[in-house]
Parts: structure tokens; sequence; C-alpha cells
């Protein structure tokens, strides 16, 4: 095999394909790059495959007619995920976005060889249902979140899973950025970023948000 079969076995059902298969999966997947904002998959485009993250960051939304978006999700180094191939899963009955947050490098199973793949083999086959159940999961969370909490609990929340997936205090982000992961606009994000200062939650810099007191975000949460 290539020099992607160290990428390829990350696969959780790599190891249950037959050798022909995985010869398959060499000559069948690619690694492609991805400039921070750029468009990797919409709902009209190109139908891509089965995705892996190698680095960098993605984030995936829904898009309203109005031009709203609303995060489901985002994908951070070996994550997978499906919804990038909607165009062989009739289950996915719904477009969805995905852009590159920051520098990306993706592996990607072509859509042919996944389909088919996953109509022989048992294992792929309910790795990718097991997968879209909990990209599911990650969806139905967010609608409840949008749905049934203010707005301030979604900021905060928002506030602390970063610094718990990074752990750090500083988050480099702009409100606009923050706005389009909490689903909200920029100046909503604004005035509760302002609120929470004047708390004595966080200190807002422009592009950079300190949090001072994160026991009192989590009381929030």
């Amino acid at each position: 095999m290539s020099g992607k079969e160290s990428l390829l076995k990350n696969l959780p059902f790599f190891e249950h394909l037959s050798d022909d298969e995985k010869k398959q999966a060499d000559s069948y997947s690619s690694v492609r790059e991805y400039k921070k904002g750029s468009l990797i998959h919409s709902g009209g485009s190109e139908c891509l495959g089965m995705i892996m993250l190698i680095s960098g960051e993605i984030r995936t939304y829904i898009l309203s007619e109005e031009g709203r978006e609303i995060t489901l999700f985002r994908l951070y180094p070996k994550d997978t995920c499906v919804l990038s191939a909607s165009c062989v899963i009739s289950q996915i009955t719904f477009d969805t976005h995905m852009t590159a947050e920051a520098d990306c490098s993706v592996l990607v199973l072509s859509s042919g060889f996944f389909s088919a793949l996953c109509e022989k083999n048992i294992y792929a086959r309910c790795y990718m249902y097991e997968l879209l159940t909990e990209r599911f999961s990650s969806v139905m969370w967010t609608m409840q979140q949008i749905l049934f909490k203010g707005f301030d609990r979604r900021l905060a929340a928002f506030l602390i899973s970063e610094y718990e997936r990074t752990g750090l205090k500083q988050i480099k982000m702009t409100h606009e950025q923050i706005a389009q992961h909490t689903s909200s606009a920029r100046e909503v994000v604004a005035r509760m970023l302002k609120r929470f200062a004047a708390d004595g939650l966080v200190e807002v810099k422009r592009g950079l948000i300190t949090l001072k007191d994160t026991d009192a975000l989590k009381r929030m949460i």
C-alpha cells in the first residue's frame, strides 16, 4: 500500500476489510488540502464521500433560505463524517454545508467506493449507521440548546467547551466567529460578552476573550 496506509488504518473498520478491499481503499482515497474559509462540501456541490479530518477544524452547518447559518457540530483531527456522502446515503434527506475553520488536510474515501463497500462489508455499513446516529445526536443537542436555553447559557456553555477542549482560558475568536458557532447574530454576541465582562466573567479584547471566572460560567450552564 502507499503512504496513505497509516491514515487509512485510523478508520475504525479498516482491520475488518479484506486485502482486496484495503487495496481498493488505497486506490479510491485521496488527501485534500483546504485553506481556512474554503467551502469543503455543500448540498449542491460534488459528493465527496466519507471524510476523515487529518488536521485543522471543520464546521458543519445548515443554511436557511434567508441565509441564516445554524452550526450543527465541528470536526477535529481523526473525526470522521459521512454527511459529505449524502448522495449515496438515502437516509440523509437534508443539505449540510462544511467549511474549513482553519487550514485543513482531509482524507477522502470516494463516494462510489464507500457506497460499494457499505453494500458488501457489514463492518463498514454498521460503522456508517453508528456515525449517522452520533451526528444525529449532536444535531439534536444543538436544536435543544437553541430552542430551550437562553443565549446567556448557550454562550457560557460554548466558552466553557472551548476552555475544556483546549485547556486555555484565552479564546482567539471574533464576535462573528462565535456567532456562527452559537447560531446567533454578531450583535447579540457582542452585547452578551459586554454583560459578561461587566459581571467579571470574561475580559474582551479585539479577537480575544479571556475567561476570568470559569466556575461562575459553569454554574450558568
